[in-house]
């Protein structure tokens, strides 16, 4: 069956214009700009039309960090929740991380990944492999068409899946093939901060507004310098997730003077982008997450980076929790919220405030995942790529209620919070999997192929 996408203004690989697209099947078939057609394209028979007047057609978002909790954790979120929270936020296609139970660090826990996906996911799907202090030889027999790379937790992660020793860093880094992606965050200088804070506060939970003091910079840039140190040395594909930190950003820029921004490259996320240490006066530990959203300056950095070439990667790391698990403090408090759904809208708040442009958004959050992990016929609208479309509209006014919130813990630091963007339609594979409040619940999205 065909489609046309009618009248949009189409943004894609830093051009906008209004135009048609005609999908054919799950595959886009054509782009004409409404300048070059002397007259309206006529529709043949059984045509679906969609008219985008008045909207922005984008490619599909790809999330390249998220947690969906499944499997192992399905009272707080799994893939059937998540990837219609996914579709309603404009994101056709997600890279799921290996902190799950059990962990996805053996080759028969990835493959019941892909079954459970290839069963339950209403988005695109892929998922990345964990190392551990002992698994490196099992990278040699990762299929690299179907996983995007290796997760790295050089801090703390849920599952114990911290790699602490040197010499099984050096293993990581010298034998993946594929691009690692890294959580870091030095933990004796995490540890030394807690026992600081609770004893100057004669508590063993310290208040949230802690966080970032605890989980502070020296803990971000210690452990990045040592995975960029190691990612150079062994000629390995590094990419930073989360990064949070000005002195991070600086370090980006230094690699920039020396031109390895081909190999190493650097994640931000909504949650770091939006929130400032400010925010934990009126959120509380809704917003604490790993590592910290810090101060302001902080902050302020970060958004800087998404124009300057230093932040290569817009994502969310979603990762949802109950609120009963939410309560407490620094030390005691869940750590991850859930953002997917309110993603791309929220990035185009920023652009509102200018911030970034749009098409630079499209770059950071379609084009760049793509380029990055090599994703095949994704993250671009072009003739012969899947037809995976999100069509947003502006000026459109509406606020964040309980009601509306599709991820399974039924809770987002957005609630309460005014947009005036709205994701109207989404289509993965040419399929409108979401459309102005439905997510089409019956629609499996595809596993996605590399390289």
């Amino acid at each position: 069956m065909k489609t046309i996408i009618k009248k949009g203004t189409i943004v894609n690989e830093g051009k906008s214009f209004v135009g048609d697209i005609i999908i054919d099947g799950d595959t886009i078939e054509k782009i004409v700009p409404s300048s070059e057609q002397p007259v309206p394209l006529q529709e043949e028979a059984g045509t679906e039309t969609i008219d985008a007047t008045g909207c922005y057609v984008l490619p599909g978002i790809i999330d390249e960090h998220v947690h969906f909790r499944e499997p192992g954790m399905t009272e707080k979120a799994d893939i059937d929740t998540e990837s219609q929270a996914a579709a309603a936020g404009g994101v056709t296609t997600y890279f799921d991380m290996p902190n799950t139970v059990p962990q996805t660090t053996t080759l028969e826990a990835l493959e019941d990944k892909f079954r459970l996906a290839a069963a339950k996911s209403h988005v695109n799907y892929s998922f990345f492999f964990g190392a551990t202090n002992d698994n490196s030889g099992l990278f040699a027999r990762l299929d690299e068409h179907r996983i995007p790379g290796i997760k790295l937790f050089m801090g703390s992660s849920t599952g114990n899946m911290l790699v602490d020793r040197d010499e099984a860093l050096k293993r990581i880094f010298a034998s993946a093939r594929l691009p690692i992606m890294a959580h870091c965050e030095d933990m004796s200088i995490i540890n030394h901060n807690m026992a600081i804070f609770k004893d100057a506060f004669d508590t063993d939970d310290p208040e949230v507004r802690l966080h970032s003091l605890i989980r502070d910079e020296d803990a971000c840039m210690t452990s990045s310098e040592k995975a960029i140190e190691l990612a150079i040395r062994h000629r390995a594909r590094l990419h930073i997730a989360h990064i949070s930190t000005q002195v991070e950003m600086e370090i980006m820029e230094e690699l920039i003077q020396e031109d390895c921004l081909h190999s190493i490259t650097a994640e931000a996320t909504v949650g770091h982008l939006f929130f400032s240490q400010a925010d934990y006066e009126r959120l509380g530990s809704k917003i604490k997450v790993n590592p910290a959203i810090k101060n302001f300056r902080d902050r302020e950095a970060l958004r800087k980076g998404l124009t300057d070439g230093r932040i290569s990667v817009v994502a969310t790391d979603h990762a949802p929790h109950l609120l009963s698990q939410k309560k407490g403090g620094a030390a005691r408090a869940a750590s991850g919220m859930p953002m997917i759904q309110f993603s791309l809208v929220t990035m185009l708040e920023l652009v509102d405030e200018g911030v970034l442009t749009l098409e630079r958004l499209v770059e950071l959050m379609a084009h760049n995942p793509a380029r990055i992990f090599e994703v095949r016929q994704r993250g671009f609208l072009r003739p012969g790529y899947k037809a995976d479309i999100a069509i947003v509209r502006p000026h459109c006014e509406w606020t964040v209620t309980p009601d509306c919130i599709l991820s399974k813990c039924g809770w987002s630091p957005m609630e309460g919070h005014t947009y005036h963007w709205r994701v109207e339609k989404t289509l993965c594979n040419g399929h409108l999997v979401y459309n102005n409040g439905t997510v089409d619940c019956n629609y499996i999205g595809q596993p996605v192929m590399f390289r």
